[in-house]
C-alpha cells in the first residue's frame, strides 16, 4: 500500500476554522458545534462565508473560494471544520490553490458535499482528510460521533465494531480507505478528483435518492470497474431511499441493489457502519490505512 500524506495532530490551544463552501449556514445554527470545540481546548476561528448568503449558497463563487483559500493559508490555523454540506464545493474546486497546503497539510472534515475535497486531495495529493460529522449536525449527532471527530483531531487512533448485517460478505483485508457520498463519487467521474479504487477500501453511503437512479450509480460503477479491484467494500447510511411512488417499485433494497452489483467479487463487503447522513456519523480518515474484518458476528474497522 502506498502511503498517504497525514496531516500533523492537532494540540491543545490550536486554531480551527469554521467555513461553509456550500450551502449558506448562520453562527447561530453552530453556537453548539463552536462551544463544543472550544470544550475541545481548541480556539475557534469563523470564515467569513459564515452568516453570508448568496440565493442558496453562503456567498458567491468567489467568496467562499477567497474564504476557503484563506484558511488554507493561514499558517495559525491548524484545521478546517466545513459548517454543512448541500451543494456547491465542486463549483469552485479547480480554483483552489493547493501549492501551499500540499507542502504542509491541515486536516479538513465533512462529509456529503465536501466528498469533492476528499476525492480531490487523495486523488490529485495523496493527501489525508476526515469525513466526518459537521458543526451543523452537532447538536444531534451522538456523542460517539463527536468524540471520534476529535479523537481524530488529536491523533489517537480509533477503530469500530458493529454488528454484522444478513448481506455481509465475510473476509479480511487491508487497504487505504477512499470514497464518500457515492452520488458525489458519480459527479467527479472523469475530472481529475476521480478516485481510484484499487486496492483500497471503498466507504460509501448515501441519502434522499430514487432506488432507479441508485442502481445507475451502482451500475456506473462496476462498468467503470470501480467496483472489481477493491481490497473491501465499506456500506454507510443509506438513508430515506424511496421509490417513485407506491405505484412504481424498484423491487430491491438500496443494500439488494449494492449487493447485486459485487456478488462476484471476493473482497469482504459490510453493511450498516455508522457514518453518513444520520445522527451516528462516526469519523473516519480517508486516505488512512485500514483493516477491515466481516465475520458472522461482528465486523471492524480498525486503523493500521
Amino acid at each position: 500500500m502506498e502511503k498517504s500524506i497525514t496531516p500533523q495532530k492537532l494540540k491543545s490551544s490550536d486554531k480551527v476554522a469554521l467555513v461553509a463552501t456550500a450551502r449558506k449556514i448562520s453562527q447561530e445554527e453552530i453556537h453548539f458545534a463552536i462551544d463544543t470545540i472550544k470544550g475541545w481546548g481548541l480556539e475557534v476561528v469563523l470564515g467569513s462565508t459564515i452568516g453570508k448568503e448568496a440565493f442558496q449558497f453562503a456567498g458567491t463563487d468567489e467568496e467562499r473560494l477567497a474564504d476557503f483559500q484563506t484558511q488554507l493559508d493561514d499558517d495559525s490555523v491548524k484545521a478546517i471544520i466545513c459548517a454543512r454540506g448541500g451543494y456547491g464545493t465542486v463549483r469552485f474546486i479547480d480554483d483552489i490553490d493547493f501549492r501551499k497546503f500540499s507542502k504542509k497539510p491541515k486536516w479538513i472534515c465533512g462529509y456529503s458535499d465536501i466528498t469533492v475535497l476528499h476525492s480531490h486531495l487523495l486523488s490529485v495529493y495523496n493527501i489525508a482528510s476526515v469525513h466526518s460529522t459537521m458543526p451543523l449536525s452537532f447538536k444531534e449527532n451522538t456523542e460517539d460521533s463527536l468524540e471520534s471527530l476529535r479523537d481524530l483531531l488529536f491523533g489517537e487512533n480509533v477503530s469500530y465494531k458493529f454488528n454484522s448485517h444478513p448481506l455481509n460478505k465475510f473476509g479480511k483485508e487491508e487497504g487505504i480507505l477512499c470514497g464518500g457520498n457515492l452520488s458525489l463519487l458519480q459527479n467527479l467521474s472523469g475530472t481529475d478528483s476521480d478516485i481510484d479504487t484499487d486496492d483500497k477500501i471503498l466507504f460509501i453511503e448515501d441519502v434522499d435518492e430514487y432506488l432507479y437512479h441508485f442502481d445507475r450509480m451502482l451500475q456506473w460503477m462496476k462498468r467503470s470497474g470501480k467496483l472489481e479491484n477493491l481490497a473491501g467494500l465499506v456500506v454507510g447510511h443509506l438513508t430515506k431511499m424511496k421509490n417513485l411512488d407506491d405505484a412504481k417499485p424498484f423491487g430491491k433494497t438500496a443494500e439488494e441493489i449494492i449487493m447485486e452489483a459485487v456478488r462476484d467479487y471476493e473482497y469482504p463487503v459490510c453493511f450498516g457502519f455508522p457514518a453518513g447522513h444520520e445522527n451516528d456519523n462516526r469519523a473516519l480518515i480517508l486516505g488512512g490505512e485500514y483493516l477491515l474484518d466481516v465475520n458472522e458476528e461482528i465486523s471492524e474497522l480498525k486503523m493500521l
